[in-house]
């Protein structure tokens, strides 16, 4: 089962430029610090002492500004290829916050399956407040251009989709958006990828957005959302409500997930080589109805997986044979995996979608999505590679027994 490299990223974009060398060393500078420290203090003090009233050092409160947060949302900016970037206190809080760039009544245009969380706050709550929402599958140009109005603002665009593995073409969607409006905002939610596999400012999006909770801290420890731009005037805009919201990380947390991008490169790597032997076990298996994951030919959107990625993360979503009681005892018999929420860390999880991270999404919208009681999430982890396959091979015997 064992992959040659060539042979897993075989087709896919070259490896951005540098990746490594600026994910260790950009806003890590020695020199910043007096004591020339080559790896970041952690700065805990909340408040920063003032040479005269309004002149300072570049820090007056934490929450605006912290030296620690700073190293951080350098180094982001710098794997984005962006030249800004600001860190929030979790995904749902960078969402937020992107959101409040608009005004009510302005329309939000969302792709139809994405995290749940997402989701919710979408219908639940930025639609109680005024803001005009509306899904559409962004994987059909056709449906896109027929849901953009003229109080359209903002194009909420997922990809690889959570759990359903669509792939989005961000540089035609960013077309599609900016020829209709050149005033409207395309956000991209990269968390499934890092950005060590996808670029969305550089494929037309205005705002490239993660939950750092998953590939990006990468050890799932950290709570935090982060968000890269290259445009000034959105920069500024967010800088402004990341400090007048007050969503902001820890100083402990920030320096946590600037650690975690040192390996993300390599992390990365092995994710995706450890899926990819998943997924072939998985497609060969006759207890498994289907696999999505964009790294095998069988995905329907693996020609634009290559053209637009350098590579695949560790998501892998199929069906199991049977119903609720087979997936239901799959999970249950798991040891390797934990049944558990959130991806990208270290270790391998393994959820229920329809039960778990999209309970919020009604049942009728789930059945439209193909979020069925058969479908498993998993998010295939670092360890041995055999240990992996042999997990969900006695799983997948318990689920179906041999008679």
């Amino acid at each position: 089962m064992a992959l040659n490299t060539k042979d897993y990223c075989a087709g896919f974009r070259h490896e951005f430029k540098s990746f490594a060398t600026d994910a260790i060393h950009v806003g890590q500078e020695p020199e910043q610090w007096k004591s020339m420290a080559v790896v970041p203090p952690i700065s805990l003090s909340t408040t920063f002492k003032q040479y005269a009233p309004g002149k300072h050092a570049g820090f007056e409160y934490s929450r605006s500004g912290n030296p620690t947060r700073n190293c951080l949302e350098r180094a982001v900016a710098a794997l984005d290829g962006a030249k800004y970037c600001v860190a929030l206190a979790s995904g749902l809080a960078a969402t937020v916050t992107i959101t409040h760039l608009l005004k009510s009544g302005d329309g939000i245009v969302c792709m139809n399956d994405v995290y749940g969380g997402t989701n919710r706050y979408f219908r639940r709550v930025a639609a109680e407040i005024g803001y005009d929402i509306s899904f559409v599958d962004c994987t059909k140009p056709e449906e896109l251009k027929a849901a953009l109005k003229l109080n359209t603002k903002l194009l909420w665009l997922e990809t690889p989709t959570n759990p359903t593995m669509k792939v989005v073409d961000i540089e035609a969607c960013s077309a599609i958006a900016h020829e209709h409006s050149k005033d409207l905002i395309v956000v991209v939610d990269n968390t499934f990828m890092s950005a060590y596999f996808q670029r969305p400012l550089s494929l037309g999006a205005d705002i490239c957005m993660y939950s750092a909770t998953k590939y990006m801290n990468g050890h799932s420890d950290v709570i935090m959302g982060l968000i890269s731009v290259n445009r000034e005037d959105l920069y500024e805009q967010l800088k402004f409500l990341q400090n007048a919201l007050g969503s902001v990380p820890s100083p402990f947390d920030c320096y946590l997930c600037n650690r975690g991008l040192k390996t993300l490169p390599l992390r990365m790597k092995q994710h995706f080589r450890n899926a990819m032997a998943v997924a072939q076990f998985l497609e060969a298996d006759p207890r498994v109805d289907k696999v999505i994951f964009p790294g095998v030919p069988s995905h329907p959107q693996y020609e634009l997986m290559k053209r637009q990625c350098t590579g695949c993360p560790g998501m892998i979503t199929f069906y199991i044979k049977g119903k609720l009681e087979h997936a239901t005892a799959f999970l249950s018999n798991l040891k390797l995996f934990a049944l558990a929420e959130s991806l990208g860390g270290y270790e391998s999880l393994a959820e229920h979608p329809a039960i778990m991270t999209h309970a919020s999404v009604s049942e009728n919208e789930r059945m439209q999505l193909g979020i069925t009681d058969t479908l498993i999430r998993l998010s295939v982890g670092l360890e041995d590679e055999e240990d992996i396959i042999a997990d969900l091979d006695q799983a997948l015997s318990a689920a179906h027994p041999k008679k």
